[in-house]
């Protein structure tokens, strides 16, 4: 039975027809990433992204490598989309995100696989790199909820997300899984490709509270609402972990889950890269630890070893 989910709301009431006008109309002079490219993608114009109007999907599956309140016993309804706003030297995913590896989709498809997953007893659906296709994302929701969807709906992003494209969101999603990769801007410029990422990236996280606020689970220790930040180490501190635990703690609420990632390994373009061409160590992500504790976090997790984590 469906719970009593804020988009099932929207949609009843006619805003998410109006928040989809409003997404697609973004398209003509795509501003949805702090790139504010400016392209025309309703005419088939790319912009960093490399994505036009129409959709590409890698996969649709249930996924149990998430978080535990994500994944549960039944998996994340993840979909995963190609291309994404980040040129990542080291990513992990890059046949997806950067050599846009997937499938032509219409909006009528999108929401066939959000069904799906449902069916499939998945506790949530996870957008995978969602970013620069809010508006197809909308337009599949308002196909999907008279057919029944009502589970939790996850975005789970880079944090380098514009505040205007969070705001249609708003009463939308219900869970936010965003990175906070950096805590300076050249180190995000030189290793991802991205432009004034921090304050970016701090915008969009603080709007993301806003909407959702602090982890809630329920009677089964299943994510229903909330925010988790995820941070993955890099070797020699590139990451500023530091500071970013900091502006967590500081500038969010000290009560932020924040998932630690120690799973980095040189991929991609990081082979042979000086700084970048080797695992972190166990001494960078004790350091990690440390800062965590330190900041004044109390939730979250740690990750034990590769693809688990446990709770601190």
């Amino acid at each position: 039975m469906r719970r009593d989910f804020r988009y099932l709301d929207l949609f009843a009431s006619g805003e998410l027809r109006k928040r989809v006008e409003i997404a697609y109309a973004l398209l003509r002079r795509c501003v949805l990433c702090p790139h504010q490219c400016g392209v025309n993608r309703l005419n088939g114009e790319r912009g960093v992204c490399n994505s036009g109007a129409d959709l590409v999907i890698a996969s649709h599956n249930a996924h149990h490598g998430e978080e535990p309140p994500i994944s549960g016993e039944k998996g994340s309804g993840t979909i995963f989309f190609s291309n994404c706003t980040g040129k990542c030297l080291f990513c992990q995913n890059y046949p997806i995100s950067q050599l846009g590896v997937g499938n032509q989709a219409t909006v009528e498809g999108l929401a066939k696989m959000m069904l799906s997953l449902q069916r499939k007893g998945c506790h949530n659906i996870n957008f995978v790199t969602p970013t620069h296709f809010v508006p197809q994302i909308l337009a599949a929701l308002e196909i999907a909820i008279p057919q029944g969807l009502g589970v939790p709906l996850l975005y789970n992003t880079s944090g380098y997300d514009s505040l205007v494209t969070l705001q249609l969101l708003d009463g939308v999603i219900d869970i936010y899984l965003p990175d906070a990769k950096y805590a300076d801007d050249k180190i995000a410029l030189s290793l991802s490709g991205f432009p004034r990422y921090v304050e970016s990236n701090h915008i969009a996280l603080k709007e993301m509270y806003r909407q959702v606020g602090d982890l809630q689970v329920d009677e089964a220790g299943l994510a229903t609402r909330g925010m988790i930040v995820r941070h993955m180490v890099l070797p020699q501190g590139l990451a500023g972990t530091a500071q970013v635990m900091r502006f967590i703690a500081r500038e969010i609420s000290p009560n932020t889950y924040v998932s630690l990632m120690d799973q980095y390994f040189p991929a991609h373009r990081a082979v042979g890269h000086p700084q970048l061409g080797r695992k972190t160590t166990p001494q960078e992500y004790d350091q990690a630890l440390q800062a965590f504790q330190e900041a004044g976090l109390v939730n979250g997790w740690m990750q034990v070893q590769e693809y688990s984590c446990a709770q601190v």
